[in-house]
């Protein structure tokens, strides 16, 4: 929600209206950027709560992230932030089914803009953090889950919530894979029990990032 400034008059003005900074942004994206970027662009204008990522993910670092998903058991394949679909694409490029793959994206311009890019995946606009409830009956048949949220950076009750989402529909031994931009290899700081398979740093990525792979529980 936009707050008022000093002098504005009405108290309304920028709720209404976006800011100047706003509008030069879109503008400038609209004319400089490519597609992806500027549909990126206007997303954190929109609502940049709902958007964790500092740039669209680069085809690398997508292409490393479905390589993990795809030993995935038979069940659903669930990619949290997709923002404008790079990491989608990749998943069914390599060979996941439509079908099977369920996408869940908290903004309501990236969820529109992905339900028209791809009309035969499970699009669901929401938060991960209500990930059981949004899944619905799906969610007793989840085999693997594709994280691109900002868990580093988010606040720790908001990360638990996560965390105790993925643990109501992530079987024991399942694959979640969690990209950072923390280069580090560092454990996700939740209460449920998360080992680390094995981790990469991608650098044709802006920013670098790090892709960790992990088995869910204790296996």
């Amino acid at each position: 929600m936009h707050r008022t400034t000093r002098g504005s008059g009405s108290p309304g003005v920028l709720a209404q209206k976006p800011s100047w900074w706003k509008r030069t942004l879109v503008r400038l994206a609209d004319t400089i950027c490519p597609t992806d970027l500027r549909l990126f662009v206007r997303a954190i204008c929109s609502g940049p709560q709902a958007v964790g990522a500092a740039c669209p993910s680069s085809r690398r670092l997508a292409d490393y992230m479905a390589s993990q998903a795809v030993g995935a058991s038979k069940g659903y394949i669930v990619e949290l932030g997709a923002g404008t679909g790079v990491i989608t694409a990749s998943l069914l490029d390599h060979g996941i089914a439509p079908e099977r793959l369920v996408v869940v994206e908290k903004s309501a311009l990236l969820a529109a803009h992905l339900r028209e890019r791809f009309p035969d995946v499970t699009i669901l606009e929401g938060d991960a953090a209500d990930l059981a409830g949004l899944l619905g009956w799906r969610a007793q048949r989840v085999s693997a889950v594709v994280s691109s949220l900002p868990l580093k950076s988010l606040p720790k009750s908001t990360v638990d919530q996560i965390g105790s989402a993925l643990d109501a529909v992530l079987p024991k031994g399942a694959t979640f894979i969690q990209f950072t931009y923390s280069l580090r290899c560092r454990a996700i700081d939740w209460a449920q029990e998360v080992t680390c398979l094995h981790s990469r740093t991608i650098w044709r990525n802006v920013p670098p990032a790090r892709v960790n792979v992990f088995a869910w529980g204790d296996g």
